[in-house]
């Protein structure tokens, strides 16, 4: 796998931000939990594909499903801390 482009936004020198978290190895036919986190600047890296993750709004947690098209971005990023505006109707 090529490394993505979105990693190499920050220095590289300094490498990409990752947060310590608490992913632990499924046995086969076993559900992994969602790992819940406030680390919304997280990089997702490719072995978080396929994992779960509810990340803090603000308000609550939000569940993420990570794919690969994900790769090399921010957690927060799939987090919104925003509602819609909705239009009023005259």
């Amino acid at each position: 796998m090529r490394p993505a482009l979105r990693l190499l936004t920050r220095s590289s020198w300094k490498g990409p931000y990752i947060v310590p978290l608490p992913i632990q190895p499924a046995a086969p036919g076993e559900r992994i939990p969602p790992i819940k986190t406030k680390a919304r600047s997280c990089t997702i890296l490719p072995n978080f594909v396929g994992l779960t993750f509810q990340v803090h709004n603000g308000k609550s947690y939000t569940p993420v499903h990570i794919t690969e098209d994900m790769v090399g971005y921010k957690l927060g990023e799939f987090s919104p801390t925003r509602k819609p505006k909705l239009l009023k109707k005259p």
